[in-house]
């Protein structure tokens, strides 16, 4: 048993990384919009440590129309929404793709061979209307289909899109004729209220003191030093677990036996599958109670956006504090203490702390945010595994907003 156990796991496991060796590489397009009436003026980009600005260029109009070309994989709409904007978004009209297939806006039906695509929306049909919030890679897609309604959790440029792979929209003809009416302009309506804002709070006290008695570092099982702790998160449990699955991140399984069922089944399902484990570390002499994941659909044996978390023994404000270490995943490397194979981490750390600082302040729910300096700071250093990163040194401090615990 133990042994069939085995080769089930080796067999998937070879699969999908052989999906994700052959997998195409993601290209992002715009196309002009043809609205009701003359669209907003671009606005100036943020910075990844900058907060989400109100858009003054919302959108004025009632209502739009857009077309979305099926050989484009997104369209910017040029309607900048303000935070909890309301909008009603259908859309109809018919893309055909080169193999004969037609469809409208709520797209195919997957089949079992669309787990090896890399698709924006991983569990949507293929070929759906799609949209996201920004044009950054921390822009989290979702799905629209024929008729959905929309709340802008910050203020952001809307953009509209076909959830498909590159070669699909290359010999992709046809397009989807989508209607946006705004229902609600947002900015102090009773519809922003659940939804939330930018951060916009004062930053609660986080005095150096409590900064440096943060380890520095997270462990391995033979605790040599690892990576770095580079976030810090105020908030109930509930709170940062709502926070990370608002913004799309997901719970990775926390054992091989589990890998392997979970995988047979969202195969069954037609899902990606995104949730592979990742190794134990330990901070305050115990391993992460979460790890979460925000990766490309089968490129997951090769590169993801993960992290781990712990619950530290401190308050802020009555509160409690979380510590993160995120990094970035790229491919494969050497482990040095065993000689095995192992992930290599981009060594470029502190991009991985501003993709978790964007995708979860995207979401609505985080009230303030800052960049701290601690009094020992650390600028270079290597992982448990052997490979090196580097760092300016700081640590986001993230506080989610009370009380935003519920189904959104």
């Amino acid at each position: 048993m133990k042994a069939a156990k085995r080769t089930l796991a080796a067999t998937i496991t070879l699969a999908i990384f052989a999906a994700a060796m052959a997998s195409a590489t993601w290209v992002q397009s715009g196309q002009q919009p043809t609205p009701d009436s003359p669209p907003a003026a671009e606005p100036q980009a943020a910075t990844a440590a900058t907060p989400p600005v109100e858009s003054g260029n919302s959108s004025h109009q009632s209502s739009y129309t857009i077309e979305v070309s099926g050989s484009k994989e997104w369209t910017d709409t040029k309607i900048d929404l303000r935070r909890g904007e309301k909008l009603r978004i259908t859309a109809d009209g018919t893309i055909t793709y080169a193999k004969g297939n037609h469809f409208g806006p709520e797209g195919i039906r997957r089949s079992l061979a669309d787990v090896i695509h890399e698709y924006a929306v991983p569990n949507g049909a293929h070929g759906e209307l799609i949209g996201r919030l920004g044009s950054g890679d921390a822009a989290e897609p979702f799905e629209l289909g024929a008729s959905a309604t929309y709340i802008a959790p910050v203020a952001g440029r809307l953009f509209l899109g076909i959830n498909q792979g590159m070669r699909d929209a290359e010999g992709a003809t046809g397009s989807f004729q989508v209607k946006v009416e705004v229902l609600n302009q947002g900015l102090g309506t009773a519809d922003a209220t659940v939804v939330g804002g930018p951060p916009d709070s004062p930053m609660p006290a986080i005095t150096p003191k409590l900064l440096d008695s943060i380890p520095r570092r997270v462990a391995d099982r033979n605790h040599s030093p690892g990576d770095m702790v580079n976030i810090l998160i105020v908030g109930t449990e509930e709170e940062v677990v709502q926070a990370f699955t608002t913004a799309a991140w997901v719970k990775v399984d926390k054992s091989v036996e589990s890998t392997v069922l979970s995988g047979l089944m969202d195969t069954f399902e037609k899902k990606d599958y995104l949730t592979m484990p990742m190794s134990t570390l330990y901070l305050f002499d115990r391993p992460q109670d979460y790890g979460f994941a925000h990766a490309e659909p089968v490129r997951v044996f090769m590169s993801r956006n993960h992290l781990r978390v712990w619950k530290s023994p401190y308050q802020v404000n009555g509160r409690p504090l979380w510590c993160v270490a995120a990094t970035h995943d790229i491919g494969f490397e050497r482990d040095q203490r065993n000689n095995g194979v192992t992930h290599k981490i981009d060594p470029a750390i502190d991009g991985e702390r501003e993709y978790v600082n964007q995708t979860l302040s995207g979401t609505g729910l985080v009230a303030a945010r800052a960049h701290l300096v601690p009094t020992h700071p650390i600028t270079e250093a290597r992982t448990a595994t052997g490979g090196g990163f580097h760092s300016d040194g700081r640590i986001v401090v993230l506080v989610l907003k009370s009380g935003h615990a519920e189904d959104r």
